[in-house]
């Protein structure tokens, strides 16, 4: 009776173990790929699945999006110019069988292969070009990633530059052309704007010239804008030739009003004999 207890307890704790070797959960983001004496036996969905121990082998393939930095590369661009390129590369396994029987470490292959292709793509640019064309960059390498990989089972869908770092005589140079750039564009706008002003200055002088009273109102604007500030004085400049002309007019004007004056009161003074003195001598 005992023998039987034994025998059963042992045959409970071989099912037990059994039933955990042979066991398998896969998540709903993987997808297992099951292996049966060597032989693929295809895909298997996500949840609770058994296989056969020490007879099948299951490989669980992420089917999520990944995340792989691409490490900073040394790259001479087309212009001779050596920069240093880091970008980011995102990926998914879309065959999860491909993915295990095609290549030995997917991810690894991933991260070598973008590598050499960042490098291939911005060195066929110049400099200003993978500053400026960083979008049309991207979907080259993109489109050679997608080529390769897609033996693989992998899709890539989305590289991005991270970060271009150049050289500091570079930098300085570059700053320099840009302040010089900025100094012409300020040259050209003042320009541009003193032309502006010219014109509109000369088409103000037409218009005063025809309406001469246009330009007294101006000068009256310009006083009332002058005393909001409580000047106590105020110096207004006049045309100097007009004034000169008005003043000596004023003069003329006054000289002539005077001088009957003048002639009248000369006529009426009456002159004053003056008495002889006699020096006495003693």
């Amino acid at each position: 009776m005992k023998v039987l207890v034994v025998i059963l307890v042992i045959l409970a704790l071989v099912l037990l173990l059994g039933f955990v070797l042979s066991a398998r959960i896969i998540k709903q983001y993987e997808e297992g790929v099951l292996f049966r004496l060597g032989r693929v036996l295809g895909p298997r969905a996500p949840g609770f699945r058994l296989i056969i121990p020490f007879v099948d082998v299951m490989h669980r393939v992420s089917l999520r999006i990944i995340t792989m930095p691409i490490q900073s590369q040394g790259i001479i661009t087309n212009d001779n110019v050596s920069v240093d390129v880091s970008a980011v590369a995102y990926f998914k396994v879309v065959d999860a069988v491909k993915s295990v029987v095609a290549i030995e470490n997917v991810y690894t292959a991933i991260d070598q292969i973008a590598q050499t292709t960042l490098r291939k793509v911005v060195g066929q640019h110049t400099l200003d070009q993978t500053l400026s064309e960083t979008d049309k960059i991207n979907l080259d390498i993109r489109k050679i990633l997608d080529v390769t990989t897609v033996e693989w089972g992998v899709q890539v869908t989305l590289v991005e530059l991270k970060d271009i770092q150049l050289p500091d005589s570079m930098k300085r140079a570059m700053a320099r052309q840009a302040e010089a750039e900025r100094e012409k564009r300020a040259k050209i706008i003042n320009a541009e704007g003193e032309s502006l002003a010219a014109a509109a200055l000369g088409d103000a002088s037409d218009i005063m010239m025809a309406h001469p009273l246009a330009l007294q109102l101006r000068n009256l604007q310009s006083l009332v804008e002058i005393g909001v500030d409580k000047n106590t004085t105020v110096v207004f400049p006049a045309p100097l030739m007009t004034t000169i002309a008005e003043l000596g007019s004023f003069l003329a004007r006054e000289s002539a009003a005077a001088a009957p004056a003048v002639n009248a009161a000369a006529a009426s003074v009456t002159p004053v004999p003056v008495a002889s003195a006699t020096r006495i001598t003693k």
